[in-house]
């Protein structure tokens, strides 16, 4: 068990990985490497005469167990139509979600590859139409225990813990009259914008998350899996100036078009999408900072610095919610 000075991760020591990985029926070689995650903890650990394989110990009291089940089933469905996601190892009783100590796991294959160059247009249409893909098996039913991105958890929330918690005094003034404004201002597009229709997404759908090798992608981490709009796992493929997202947007439509219809007024709900997970990043890492990977890894973010660039950014979103919203080039 953890007292109130040890982060519970702390105690993740390579005996613990290995005895973990063996509890499932592999015999681990004794090579451990630490993978880039700050979230989670996710290891390669070397199995005897076969391929290493990948752990991920999910952070204590994020997800429940039937959360985590609802991650998996959806990698699942998703497999099962042939689509290219990593997907957790199932074991000979039928399980995927393993314990361990006071840790839940699951293991994976390893997977190489690289992220996508994402100016090239072509990989855009290929992402599009995997997309497309993804998001028809996503729209046949809703996670029961997943949350939904909506801008109480990502923009309220966040934002009440970061004023609380970590926003340096002498710039809480700034940041206590902006972040209102802000969000009520994306709340009256919300209410502008009508129903939008929530459906299971990939929820964290950057480059990072795309392992591509010989033109073919392989989507990982759907730990942020949730409900949200479709053009959630869009928009964070974009970027450049306004007319470079244009020529991207069309190429992930033309291809996306092909397997699921993409309703274009989504395109709507970019600018407020992005200040959502501007805010809400803030807020992650300000929850995480007894992590002690979290300082580590974020040295600048408890300066002075770092929050007058957060205010200066949003200051600058806070004018792009302004701007029209991008258009589909015939």
């Amino acid at each position: 068990m953890t007292d109130s000075k040890t982060h519970a991760f702390e105690l993740l020591a390579p005996d613990m990985i290995m005895d973990a990985v063996e509890s499932c029926g592999y015999i681990s070689d004794g090579r451990l490497l630490a993978l880039n995650s700050y979230e989670n903890r996710v290891y390669q650990v070397g199995i005897e005469d076969a391929q290493p394989l990948i752990a991920k110990f999910y952070r204590p009291n994020r997800w429940t167990v039937e959360q985590i089940h609802e991650e998996h089933q959806l990698c699942f469905e998703l497999k099962e139509q042939e689509l290219p996601v990593v997907c957790p190892l199932i074991n000979n009783t039928g399980n995927s979600l393993h314990h361990h100590c006071e840790f839940k796991f699951s293991l994976y294959p390893r997977r190489g590859g690289y992220a996508p160059e994402l100016d090239n247009l072509d990989n855009l249409f290929i992402l599009g139409r995997l997309l497309g893909r993804f998001h028809a098996v996503g729209a046949v039913v809703d996670f029961k225990s997943r949350p939904k991105l909506d801008i109480q958890t990502f923009g309220w929330e966040a934002y009440d813990y970061v004023s609380e918690h970590f926003i340096p005094s002498e710039l809480s003034p700034a940041y206590d009259s902006l972040l209102p404004d802000i969000l009520n201002k994306c709340q009256t597009i919300l209410d502008d914008f009508g129903d939008i229709n929530y459906i299971r997404v990939h929820g964290d759908c950057h480059s990072g998350n795309i392992l591509w090798r010989d033109d073919n992608p392989h989507f990982v981490d759907f730990d942020d899996a949730r409900m949200a709009p479709a053009v959630q796992d869009l928009w964070m493929l974009l970027s450049g100036d306004r007319n470079e997202q244009k020529a991207q947007i069309a190429e992930l439509v033309e291809g996306y078009n092909e397997f699921y219809h993409f309703d274009p007024k989504e395109l709507v709900l970019i600018e407020v999408l992005r200040t959502l997970r501007i805010i809400h990043h803030s807020a992650w890492i300000a929850r995480r900072w007894s992590d002690p990977a979290f300082p580590r890894a974020f040295p600048w973010f408890d300066s002075a610095r770092y929050w007058s660039d957060q205010i200066l950014t949003l200051r600058e979103q806070f004018s792009a919610l302004d701007e029209p919203p991008l258009e589909i080039m015939p």
